[in-house]
């Protein structure tokens, strides 16, 4: 486990400012250097989270979503955003009920439940308003973006693949340019369990910081190789709630991703101390070489 953040003085006085007094603060980051999340409580025991976003890139894409994307999940299916303060980054964010769901020790039952609540909020994320000009262009150009960084991801993870690994890996960046049109529109970018919460209550859905205009099949990358590789009835599960199959052209650009994300995971994993990062990207990388020697 890193160590305890402290909350910083000035973003607690702020805070405080809007709230009211703070009687205790817990530390709820993510256990990786850059996550700054704390749960507050007031005198009356309302709870309140501060997330300081880890670059100011996160930090403009998640108050946009939250003033313009995430309302449409429905109440209590995500926090509602009290306020931000740019030059700390920090926003002020409304609990929600529930516990990462990887933690609950649920059942087969109960995980297919989560899934197809999953798929009910990704579909309503994915069709939350209208692409504007500029959006509908990030959109649709980022299947090409994830495609150009195969190269970056492949230097910063040198000698941990092989030069056949390396050759597949370009192969699948090549392929992904091809893929054709997709469906475009706001996806989470993060979209995996740990940011389910789940309660008597329902779904909810947390981290938006990666939320952006994208192709839609980008949301299902991380859930493809991990939790439906070992569950196809979760996939199932989230499909059927998710409202219609994949097209062709999106299983085609899923299988590309898994491909970045293998590459991805090998070049960040090792070097920022998540073991489980890098076992996701060597799995996949291992599974993808043995299908292409089939």
């Amino acid at each position: 486990m890193s160590q305890t953040k402290p909350l910083p003085a000035t973003v607690r006085r702020w805070a405080e400012q809007r709230i009211g007094p703070v009687v205790t603060v817990r530390d709820a980051s993510h256990d990786w250097d850059r996550s700054r999340v704390w749960e507050l409580q007031g005198a009356g025991g309302a709870r309140r989270y501060v997330k300081v976003s880890p670059s100011e890139k996160f930090f403009t894409r998640e108050t946009r979503a939250y003033r313009h994307v995430v309302p449409a999940l429905g109440p209590s299916r995500a926090p509602h955003l009290v306020d931000s303060r740019a030059q700390d980054l920090a926003l002020l964010l409304t609990a929600v009920p529930g516990t990462p769901a990887p933690g609950l020790g649920l059942t087969p039952g109960a995980w297919r439940a989560v899934h197809r609540q999953a798929g009910a909020l990704c579909a309503r994320l994915h069709e939350a308003g209208d692409l504007d000009r500029a959006d509908r262009a990030e959109a649709e150009a980022s299947l090409e973006a994830a495609a150009d960084g195969a190269e970056k991801h492949l230097a910063r993870a040198g000698d941990r693949l092989t030069a056949d690994e390396q050759q597949m890996i370009r192969d699948h960046a090549a392929q992904l340019r091809r893929v054709g049109p997709v469906p475009v529109g706001y996806i989470h970018g993060d979209n995996q369990p740990r940011n389910w919460l789940w309660s008597p209550a329902g779904l909810a859905l947390v981290d938006f910081e990666r939320t952006r205009p994208a192709a839609r099949v980008q949301d299902l990358v991380i859930l493809t190789v991990t939790e439906w590789l070992d569950h196809p009835d979760r996939e199932q599960a989230f499909l059927q709630a998710y409202g219609r199959a994949l097209t062709p052209a999106e299983r085609h650009a899923l299988r590309c991703l898994t491909a970045l994300d293998a590459v991805n995971c090998l070049a960040w994993g090792p070097d920022n101390n998540q073991p489980e990062v890098t076992a996701r990207g060597r799995r996949t990388l291992d599974r993808l070489m043995r299908e292409n020697r089939t």
